[in-house]
């Protein structure tokens, strides 16, 4: 078992953007080659990433795309596509890293979805993405605007194999009340970057939900930023990794505004020789940023040998005038006095650990508040904790 948790505040932003966050450019020489010394890059497998480093068109076959997406949509939902240089592409998210300069790059129509100003929407938002190869590629750029005072939840569920970049920009604009829910349950041999990058408006509230379960090698960023005061930003996260895979999620949330507030609480547990997962978490506290309140916790649960979990927290703050502020990151195994208190009370063993793992998931799983994504991934942690803990009788 390797452990690193490397918690880092800073009492001022100057001279650590250039290296935590690269300018951001929609030009791709702007963005050279990796080698995997840079601070960005340094706890990812460079070899095995190196198909989505590469400057490479959609690749798909004649009556067969690399990937298929399936959407279905309530009533009152409209669903456009949007050119390189068409707003709103590209007022939102600009690449911040090659991945997503490449995925803009190579990717002519962005599908644009906008949920119409004083619209509640019922019913979930879903998009299923259905890769068909591992040896192909996929370049694809999400525009989702979700217009004043309107409300809905959008899940987007992976599957497949594929070589995907993907590029999600969201639009929360003043007072609208939007929840985003990406599903990586990938095959075993995917390889996929995306850039998920928000702006929540005066009083409007955000709820991005993570959840990497399949892949080879997953690189997630989730990004939030303000473009008014009272602005409410949720970021949650479950992840799973098995032997040899590879999960990274790295997220930034810019309160560049002032009474904002963020909370990000990201879980997950490894098991199997060289599982890693890496979680990277930036807050920076703006200037003009007054009055906010903003958390940011990682928990890792080690289950077998073998597996490493890299942490990495960072609170970078400008002025001394808000509400509050903290960071957290725990790594380690089954908690004995959790096991000792359940056994001692006649539950079997490996029941016993498997209510512990659920207990240290349901939390999040209960916030997506989509009943059937909810029972999906109860099962989900069941069918991968048989593997390392076992059946209970």
């Amino acid at each position: 078992m390797t452990i690193t948790e490397v918690p880092n505040v800073a009492g001022a932003i100057e001279g650590l953007e250039s290296h935590l966050h690269p300018q951001p450019s929609f030009e791709l020489a702007d963005h050279p080659l990796p080698d995997g010394r840079e601070e960005v890059w340094r706890f990812t497998p460079m070899r095995r990433i190196a198909p989505l480093l590469e400057e490479r068109p959609n690749e798909d076959r004649d009556g067969d795309p690399a990937v298929e997406f399936t959407l279905n949509a309530p009533d009152g939902v409209e669903v456009s596509t949007l050119a390189r240089g068409q707003a709103p592409r590209g007022t939102v998210l600009v690449p911040g890293d090659r991945p997503a300069a490449l995925a803009n790059l190579g990717c002519d129509d962005a599908f644009h979805l906008r949920i119409p100003a004083d619209t509640e929407v019922d019913e979930p938002i879903r998009l299923d993405i259905d890769g068909r190869d591992a040896g192909r590629r996929s370049n694809a750029v999400h525009v989702i605007v979700a217009e004043s005072n309107s409300k809905a939840t959008i899940v987007y569920r992976h599957t497949g194999s594929t070589q995907q970049l993907e590029n999600i920009e969201i639009d929360v604009q003043p007072g609208a009340n939007l929840t985003f829910v990406s599903l990586q349950d990938w095959a075993d041999d995917t390889l996929h970057a995306g850039e998920h990058t928000a702006r929540v408006g005066r009083d409007a509230t955000y709820r991005h939900i993570n959840v990497s379960f399949g892949g080879d090698v997953v690189r997630l960023h989730s990004n939030v930023s303000y473009e008014g005061p009272g602005g409410s930003a949720e970021l949650f996260g479950l992840y799973f990794a098995d032997a040899g895979q590879h999960i990274e999620h790295r997220l930034f949330v810019d309160h560049n505004a002032p009474q904002t507030h963020s909370n990000v609480d990201y879980r997950g547990a490894l098991q199997g020789q060289d599982a890693h997962a890496v979680w990277v978490g930036d807050v920076v506290i703006r200037k003009v940023a007054e009055g906010i309140e903003t958390y940011e916790s990682n928990k890792n649960l080690i289950l077998t040998e073998g597996a490493r979990a890299d942490s990495v927290p960072n609170l970078e703050i400008e002025t001394g005038e808000i509400a509050g502020a903290g960071h957290s990151s725990t790594t380690g195994r089954f908690d004995d006095e959790h096991l000792f208190y359940l056994t001692s009370r006649g539950i079997d063993p490996v029941e016993a650990k498997r209510l512990v793992v659920m207990g240290f998931f349901i939390d999040i799983i209960r916030r997506i508040g989509v009943e059937d994504i909810e029972q999906r991934l109860v099962a989900e942690v069941e069918r991968e904790l048989a593997a390392s803990v076992g059946v209970s009788s």
